[in-house]
Parts: C-alpha cells; sequence; structure tokens
C-alpha cells in the first residue's frame, strides 16, 4: 500500500493525508499460528484528554513477543465511546486503516450511523503497536522528506543513485530508533493477536469489527485465526489479501493513474470554476509540463517541485472530498506560478514527524518478503510506461522495505470459511487504494460476505459519508444481523451511487447530506492515507 502527503484542502475541509539495492536479506520466519492466550490486566478507564473529548481512555498492556508472554510488555492506548441505548449489541472494534495510523479518535463514529444503530455499541479505537500514544513509539528520521526533494522520475542516473541511496539510509536510521526492539515484533498478526487480548481485557466472549483500508485486512487475518470470535464485520475499502503488499502497489499505480485523468476531467467539466479549458487532455498534458517546469524552476520559494506536486495532487486520486480545494490550489500555480497552497497540500501535518511513516514500513516490510531491486527496477519502468502518475514515487516510498533490518515473515492465508456470521463489504468501483477486484476476490473467500458497490466512484473508504444507500445497509445490518441478498457469481450483491463531489464551487460542500462531519471524517483520510499513498 502507499501513502500521500497531502491536505485535502476545501472551505469545509482542512485536513492532512498521507504508501529497491539488493534484495532484503531477510529470512522467512515461519508461518503464523495463533499464540497462546495471553491474558491482560483489566483495563482502567477513565476521562481522555481534551483531544478526546467526550470519550474514555485506557490503557491495554500486551507482551512485546507473543511468544515470550511473560517477557517485556508494551502499553497500548485504547478509547471507547460507550453505548447510550438499552439495546445494548455489544463491542465494536474499529481501525481506521494505514498500517500507521492511530484509531484512538475512530469511537467518535458512534454517532453517525444511521437511525442511531450506532449508539447500541460500545465503539472501542486504539492506536497499534508503535503508533501515536501507545509506548513505545517508533521514529526513525523527522527529516527525511524535505521540501523539493530531488524528482522521483530517475531521468538522470544521480537521481536513481540518491532514492536507493535515500531509502536505504532510512531504513538504517529505523535499526537504530529508541523503540528497534519493536521491529520484529509489528507485522499483521501481531496487532490481531492485540486485538485478541483486547477482546479478552473486555470480557467479551465475541466482538464486532469495522475496519477501513488496512484495517480490512486486520479484520480478514482476526477472523482466520480467530473465526469463534467473529460477531458482526465491516469491510470498507477491500485489501486484495493475494496482493500484499508488493502486488497491491502495483496495482494501485495503475489506478491512480486512471483516476487522476477521471479528476482532469473534472476540472474540464467546471472550466468557469478553474478556468483551466474544457479539453481534460490539454489539463493532463499541462500537468506533465507542468512536471517538467518544475524540476528546474520550483514555486513557493523554492519548496514546490515535482514531487511535492505530484504529492498534493495524489487526494484528488483518493477522494472526491477535496476536488473543489485542490482544484483552486492547482489554478493558482498554473495562472499565477502562487505553489503555496499546492505546498500545503503535501506538507501540512506531515514534515517533521515520521512516526506514521515509520510504523506503515514497519509492518509492510515484515508481514511478507519483498522483491530486491532488479524485479522492482524493471516492473517499475515497465507500469510508468503508461501509468506515469505514481509509479515512481510510490516505488520510492516502500523503497525501504529493500533494506529494511527486520526479518519479514510468511503471509497469511485468509480463510473465511469459518466465519458464520454475516460480513458486510465496501467498495467503490474505481477505489485506486483498494482496487474494486480485492472486494470481489474477498467475497469469493468469505461465503456469508455480502458486497456493496459504488458505481462509478473513485472515492477510498467513504462508508457513512451520506450516501443512503450505503449508509442505511450499514445501519441494517448493524440493528439485525441482515446484509443485502447475495447473488449468483463474481458480482456485488448490492450496486449504490458512489460519494458524490461538491457542487459548490464557493464553500466546497459535500452534495449529500449526512454522515460524518468534516473534522471526523479528517482522522479517517489521515490514517488511510497512511498506508494507501494509501
Amino acid at each position: 500500500m502507499k501513502r500521500i502527503f497531502a491536505v485535502l484542502a476545501t472551505a469545509a475541509l482542512s485536513v492532512t493525508v498521507l504508501g529497491t539495492g539488493t534484495a532484503q536479506a531477510a529470512v522467512p520466519a515461519a508461518a503464523p499460528v495463533r499464540p497462546a492466550v495471553y491474558t491482560p490486566p483489566p483495563l482502567v478507564w477513565s476521562a481522555c484528554p481534551a483531544s478526546l473529548e467526550g470519550l474514555q481512555c485506557a490503557t491495554l498492556v500486551v507482551p512485546l513477543d507473543y511468544s515470550k508472554p511473560t517477557g517485556p510488555t508494551i502499553r497500548l492506548a485504547v478509547s471507547r465511546a460507550v453505548h447510550t441505548s438499552s439495546d445494548y449489541k455489544g463491542v465494536m472494534l474499529v481501525n481506521p486503516g494505514g498500517p500507521g495510523a492511530p484509531g484512538t479518535g475512530m469511537p467518535y463514529l458512534q454517532q453517525y450511523v444511521p437511525n442511531h444503530t450506532g449508539e447500541k455499541y460500545d465503539w472501542i479505537g486504539w492506536d497499534p503497536r508503535g503508533v501515536g500514544s501507545s509506548t513505545p513509539a517508533l521514529h526513525c528520521n523527522n527529516h527525511y522528506d524535505t521540501p523539493d526533494r530531488p524528482s522521483f522520475v530517475p531521468i538522470v542516473p544521480r537521481l536513481l543513485t540518491y532514492w536507493l541511496g535515500h531509502t536505504k539510509k532510512y531504513a538504517k536510521a529505523c535499526g537504530k530508533s529508541a523503540a528497534k526492539e519493536l521491529l520484529p515484533h509489528m507485522k499483521t498478526t501481531d496487532t490481531v493477536a492485540d486485538m485478541e487480548s483486547l477482546r479478552i481485557a473486555l470480557g467479551v466472549t465475541k466482538i464486532s469489527y469495522y475496519g477501513f483500508s488496512y484495517g480490512t485486512y486486520l479484520g480478514q487475518v482476526y477472523a482466520t485465526l480467530h473465526p469463534g470470535q467473529v460477531d458482526k464485520m465491516i469491510f470498507d475499502g477491500v485489501v486484495n489479501p493475494h496482493r500484499v503488499w508488493y502486488g497491491a502497489n502495483l496495482d494501485q499505480d495503475a489506478q491512480f493513474d486512471r483516476n487522476i485523468t477521471t479528476y482532469f476531467k473534472y476540472l474540464a467539466k467546471h472550466h468557469t470554476w478553474f478556468h483551466l479549458g474544457t479539453s481534460w487532455r490539454s489539463i493532463k498534458a499541462g500537468y506533465y509540463k507542468e512536471i517538467k517546469k518544475l524540476r528546474k524552476h520550483p514555486s513557493a520559494s523554492g519548496r514546490l517541485g515535482p514531487d511535492e506536486l505530484t504529492d498534493g495532487m495524489l487526494g484528488a486520486g483518493y477522494y472526491v472530498y477535496g476536488w473543489n480545494g485542490t482544484g483552486k490550489a492547482y489554478a493558482a500555480l498554473i495562472h499565477h506560478n502562487k505553489g503555496a497552497a499546492m505546498y500545503h497540500l503535501y506538507a501540512d501535518g506531515v514534515v517533521g514527524d515520521d512516526n506514521g511513516f515509520a510504523t506503515y514500513n514497519a509492518t509492510q516490510c515484515t508481514d511478507v518478503s519483498w522483491p530486491g531491486w532488479a524485479k522492482t527496477k524493471r516492473d517499475t519502468i515497465r507500469v510508468n510506461r503508461s501509468h506515469p502518475f505514481l509509479t515512481w514515487d510510490n516505488t520510492w516510498y516502500n523503497a525501504p522495505c529493500l533494506n529494511w533490518p527486520a526479518k519479514s515473515g510468511t503471509k497469511v492465508k485468509i480463510r473465511g470459511s469459518l466465519v458464520t456470521s454475516k460480513v458486510l463489504l465496501i467498495n467503490e468501483t474505481d477505489d485506486a487504494a483498494t482496487p474494486y477486484s480485492g472486494a470481489l476476490t474477498v467475497r469469493s473467500m468469505f461465503p456469508t460476505a455480502s458486497l456493496i458497490q459504488g458505481v462509478g466512484g473513485t472515492t477510498h473508504a467513504g462508508s457513512l459519508s451520506g450516501v443512503a444507500c450505503t449508509d442505511d445497509a450499514i445501519s441494517t445490518y448493524l440493528e439485525t444481523g441482515v446484509t443485502p441478498t447475495r447473488k449468483a457469481g463474481r458480482r456485488a450483491d448490492l450496486n449504490c451511487p458512489p460519494v458524490p463531489p461538491s457542487t459548490d464551487p464557493n464553500t466546497g460542500r459535500m452534495a449529500v447530506t449526512g454522515g460524518m462531519p468534516a473534522n471526523v471524517r479528517a482522522i479517517l483520510i489521515r490514517a488511510q492515507a497512511l498506508g494507501e499513498r494509501g
């Protein structure tokens, strides 16, 4: 998966979003097995700090290494929103994505399920190991992404040398981190073991679970290793487990390129808003012309080069929420050579703290083995020929895995056949971060799963955005356990409209009402984009 360094800036939404040599010298570990049961100390709840106003907080103590349950421990930050309905239906763990994203803000979702259905659950969020307020927290190099970076596209050999060396140094810095003891224990299976410890600490037999983006893979692995503890599960923006993680990045390269073309069509359609022309082909050609120009003459006082423009535009390939604001920032750059707004789409809230990027790598680089540089280079050159928007950018983002200072594991074989309760899958047709084919694949692996397709949409993990068809189906499922009737064949079980872009050029206000507000959506966007480029 990938990351995005951007802020989706509109009048209604201003949020930060964040996804080589020789082959990694990692010896694959044994196939993952369910660890012996660890009994954590009880959770002690108290009021959260002001940043999580209205929630309750606690600390979960878990082993650093589950194979040594009496050995060193680490502490995970946990939060909850307690049910307010007398019709209590259990606990709902929720993960926003990543990997590498804090999740203690996720219980706020309780309020935004239609018909007050969310209020019948205790919503539980947590900062995964190494992340956010959990301790220790992993940091590698807070100065890794400086403004006006050398071009991602190695048009001359020195750029190839630079990025291979730069990413190798980052991996080396992670190996010297103050929290380096975490590195062998940051796999998805470790976080799944933490989820099981959290279930035990909560004192419940089964958990419900709502996973976005990478969180859908967490849910798949949890259901595989702990099928008897599964109640209801919602996966939004579904990871294809067959493509974890190298193949998933290649899939994203192609779809992000298609989605940025979709965005150029939006800009052309709304020429009167942005004044970029009525031909999307001309707008697209102008974009690549601007990329070449910025290589020689960076904008925004030298801070906005071609890499920063790519990362600033990337949010438009993820979501429709910020299309209006991104268009205004891009228009200011093209018409007036004013790149400050576009630079801030890249930089705000990201530069100077690499906890998300460090923990993203710590999981993705060790979940499975990665190919060496020779294959990576061949694949990048091949994909870049037809899909140039993101391919080299994404290659370098994931290049620390070539030299990661921890051993890789073996991919979990997902098995959904032992899950007896219904599972609800959600994916838009042209989701670039988690392509739609992955949702179809997971549907085939979970016989009890039903899939909602946001037909023709490009938004990633956009449930609870106010699209009644989707959000009402979520409410019904959480209330009754009933999902859309499963159809024969490899297809969706319910077709819904996609999340629509803004139709208001002045405010950027959403074209639908309801769903979570911008400040809560911002938590999700930041989390998802750490891993899905993101």
